[in-house]
């Protein structure tokens, strides 16, 4: 059967409003042809000029990309398709272009990426990877360059001084993890001159959908080392290994555990891979208590055991070697589940990484504690203006958004999709198979007709791959293990006799281009092993083949055995399988069958969605306060002056700590006691004099507060004539010859020690914040079996936590600087830091305990994990 080429109803009514803009911009094809070089780059200071004097980029648009056609066909010998400028206005207009593979999407980009830069405010192209990265800043930024504007490119070993300069350019190429950690680093700064980035204005995002869905619930984590010791996973390593998985009567659920139910239980410990738990049983609790010579593994005091005992089990279960992860170098390096890409850098979170570490015997690394965080949601959101390409984003229209707020309008083709896709085949088992697609391959093979294999994990990949050498095919495999060649194994995949096996959409963002007489044999065809649980995913393999125009052709072989057969639908499809008694090694195909796999994977989606949403629920919180912080940080760096917010420190500082000592008393009325009680108290930050106090103004809380309030302001004030004339002295004797950092203080005084010291307070408190705010949310998940809002709850609990970390700020803050000495050396205080993914989400306290004992994670595992 054919794919429908037809546009949805939203899609079409949106290029019908544009197409008078498209025929507008190639009827100015004849006139720029008639430029020479010189008269077509002088377009740009023109435009620009037009712009200063008030014109908006939406009346130069036509010309500008008019401009931007012609300086690709004189550069690059590229001239914009119909549908391609189609794209370049839906992505000017902040949407989604969904194009299917071949269409041209880099070549788009190229037309609001210099209509937009001409604003002089920067724009961001994101890709997936660094190579793509160099090569479509080479590659299409000579058009760019060709018209005067500046081009940069940000790799992940770049330098502070190299990433500055591309971020000042007008066009900058760079990958979402460069993007975000940037910004992170960047309100991590110590000083200005550290900041890279500008301001974030307009981002074109290549391959959106993996960059705004797929690594959505994995947040940027900015990390510095903790000091725990590392020996526990290597004891429980070795525990884990002795123990004997059970089996369940019925199936452990989230909410089995949540209300109680009892579950027959045999073995030391159960695993729901559905739900990615593990549960201890009584032998198992039995057998940890034996081992570590505990009383009671459930005790307080036993909350890290029982948590790693669970992390070896699961590393052991649920988290498997050639599909999670690959062992590189004596290093566990984490594989993307839809690309099939490692990933350096990232690190499963919450020990698990450790946990890993141990049972594959390579180095374990030390936990760290959190710095700095921002979930690519709230990051994205940022900008100004954000569009985004891609040959699969309609499929999750919806998220996009109510997330994104960005809509997703379908591209026509150039030329219609000449694909022809294949009903599913599903076998029995796993092994028939892989039988199926090995002899489709072989048959396949002998006419001459390239093969692309796709494969859902690199485990897979390498089967398929022996079963064909020792068929004698020649053939290439592209796996996280094999990664280095990506680009040149996959630009290849398409010519005459070739078979290629790829883990599901490596070798994205590259064009597989038919070799000679392919067209002849049916283009190229695809062959998939199984389902992916995104139905995307499977769209993205498909799309491989029918670019263009081209002929191709694709099938999914699939067997009961398979993941999201097993553990979605496999009761329904093994009664279909027996009412038409399949025999062994002959395939099923039935529509209801589809249907089936279908409704399973739109079950997966939505609750990943689910997932996805509720993520950037509790982080819209952690949010607005990230914001409040990094705007107050902003301040200091800028070199705003701090005397305002620290005189209404001082007085707020005065205002507790009487009003602490006056709550705590039952006193209707300030005495000389209570007095002595508030000064003593107040004397630990404003070492002020002996006040004298009058009967009246001991008796009006409020006239006390403000003459002690005066009585701080004038102590303060003391400091900051003494510093000012000592920093004067000092200069005078050091001749002017000073660093930077001395001469800010001598010709800022008192103003840079309290920007200095109140750098220094934020960042030593706002990790603990982040940590408060993490396990909060560990502990809020079941507000909602007490008619509450987890959400609500988290907002108001987080408030209040976000409150008391300000009051110590303010405490601290003025605590220091009263106590500022003159000789005491004073500097901005940089913490080591590396950077990570949270590949998973905490366990709450109050959530399902993960062992499966019935309780809650605070009483079980929650008391010892």
């Amino acid at each position: 059967m054919k794919n429908n080429n037809k546009l949805h109803r939203k899609s079409h009514r949106k290029i019908k409003m544009i197409e008078k803009k498209v025929q507008a911009i190639e009827a100015l094809d004849e006139k720029m042809q008639a430029l020479n070089d010189k008269e077509l780059r002088a377009k740009t200071e023109e435009f620009k000029k037009r712009l200063a004097e008030g014109e908006s980029l939406d009346d130069i648009l036509v010309e500008a990309f008019a401009v931007v056609r012609e300086a690709a066909d004189r550069t690059l010998h590229l001239k914009h398709y119909p549908v391609q400028l189609m794209g370049g206005i839906i992505l000017h207009q902040g949407c989604i272009a969904e194009m299917k593979t071949g269409e041209g999407k880099t070549l788009v980009s190229t037309l609001p990426a210099y209509l937009n830069a001409l604003e002089g405010k920067g724009v961001h192209i994101v890709t997936v990877n660094d190579y793509l990265a160099k090569r479509d800043a080479e590659w299409m930024g000579q058009i760019h360059r060709f018209l005067g504007l500046s081009v940069g490119v940000i790799l992940s070993d770049d330098d502070n001084v190299k990433r500055k300069e591309a971020y000042d350019c007008d066009i900058t190429y760079i990958t979402n993890n460069e993007l975000g950690f940037d910004y992170l680093r960047d309100n991590m700064a110590i000083y200005k001159k550290d900041l890279v980035q500008r301001e974030l204005n307009y981002a074109i995002i290549d391959e959106v959908d993996s960059v705004l869905i797929d690594e959505a619930r994995t947040p940027l984590i900015i990390s510095g080392d903790d000091e725990i010791s590392t020996d526990l996973y290597k004891t429980c390593e070795t525990l884990a290994c002795m123990m004997v998985k059970g089996t369940a009567t019925g199936e452990l659920s989230k909410v089995d555990a949540i209300v109680g139910n009892n579950i027959k239980e045999d073995g030391d410990f159960l695993v729901n891979e559905k739900d990615q738990q593990i549960m201890l049983t009584q032998d198992g609790i039995k057998k940890v208590e034996d081992f570590f010579h505990l009383n009671n593994l459930a005790d307080p005091d036993n909350l890290h055991i029982r948590h790693n005992v669970i992390l070896a089990l699961r590393a052991h279960n649920l988290m498997h070697k050639d599909k999670d992860y690959v062992v590189k170098e004596n290093e566990i390096i984490i594989v993307d589940e839809f690309t099939g890409r490692i990933m350096p850098g990232r690190r499963y979170s919450d020990g698990l990484h450790q946990a890993i570490e141990a049972k594959e015997h390579v180095p374990i690394n030390r936990e760290s504690k959190t710095q700095a965080t921002i979930t690519f949601q709230n990051f994205f959101n940022k900008y100004k203006k954000k569009a985004g390409m891609t040959g699969t984003a309609f499929t999750e229209k919806k998220e996009f958004a109510e997330i994104y707020h960005m809509d997703v309008i379908e591209i026509p083709t150039n030329k219609p999709v000449a694909r022809v896709d294949h009903i599913d085949s599903v076998y029995k088992t796993k092994q028939e198979k892989y039988n199926a697609v090995v002899k489709d391959v072989l048959e396949t093979h002998k006419t001459g007709q390239p093969v692309l294999v796709g494969t859902a994990s690199i485990d897979v990949s390498e089967t398929i791959s022996k079963i064909l050498t020792e068929k004698g095919i020649k053939h290439q495999v592209l796996n996280a293990k094999k990664h280095e060649s990506e680009a040149e194994i996959v630009s290849h995949a398409g010519e005459k006799g070739s078979v290629t096996i790829a883990t599901n959409m490596a070798g994205r963002g590259t064009d597989i281009k038919l070799g000679d007489g392919v067209k002849e044999l049916g283009g190229l065809k695809i062959i998939g092993t199984e389902r992916h649980e995104s139905i995307r995913i499977d769209n993205q393999l498909r799309g491989r083949a029918g670019r263009q125009g081209d002929p191709g052709e694709s099938k999914f072989y699939l067997s009961l055995e398979d993941d999201l057969m097993r553990l979605f639908g496999y009761d329904k499809l093994k009664k279909i399988y027996e009412v038409y008694k399949i025999p062994e090694g002959e395939d099923l195909q039935d529509k209801s069958v589809a249907k089936q796999i279908r409704r399973a994977q739109k079950d997966k989606e939505n609750n990943n969605f689910g997932i996805r949403k509720n993520l950037l629920d509790y982080d819209a919180v952690n949010n607005q306060q990230r914001e409040i912080i990094y705007e107050e940080r902003r301040r200091v760096l800028n070199g705003e002056s701090m005397r305002d917010l620290i005189y209404k420190m001082i007085r707020k500082v005065v205002e507790d700590d009487v009003l602490e000592i006056v709550h705590k008393t039952t006193s209707k009325c300030m005495d000389i006691d209570l007095l002595d009680m508030v000064l003593d108290r107040l004397r630990i930050e404003v070492p002020i004099r002996q006040v004298t106090v009058s009967e009246k103004e001991l008796k009006d809380t409020k006239k006390l507060i403000v003459l002690l309030q005066e009585e701080a302001l004038a102590y303060y004030h003391l400091k900051e004539k003494e510093f000012s004339s000592v920093a004067a002295i000092y200069e005078q004797q050091t001749n002017g010859i000073m660093t930077e950092e001395d001469k800010a203080l001598c010709n800022n005084g008192m103003r840079e020690v309290e920007r200095i010291v109140l750098l220094n307070i934020i960042d030593r408190n706002w990790p603990d914040q982040i940590d408060n705010m993490d396990k909060l949310r560990e502990s809020i998940g079941l507000q909602s079996y007490a008619q509450r809002d987890p959400v609500a709850q988290y907002k108001l609990f987080g408030s209040e936590m976000f409150e008391e970390m300000a009051k110590k700020i303010r405490h601290d803050t003025v605590s220091s600087l009263m106590h500022f000495s003159i000789k005491q050396k004073i500097e901005r205080e940089s913490p080591e830091n590396k950077t990570y993914h949270r590949t998973e989400q905490k366990i709450g306290r109050n959530e399902t305990c993960p062992c499966g004992s019935g309780k809650k994670y605070k009483n079980c595992c929650g008391k010892t994990a």
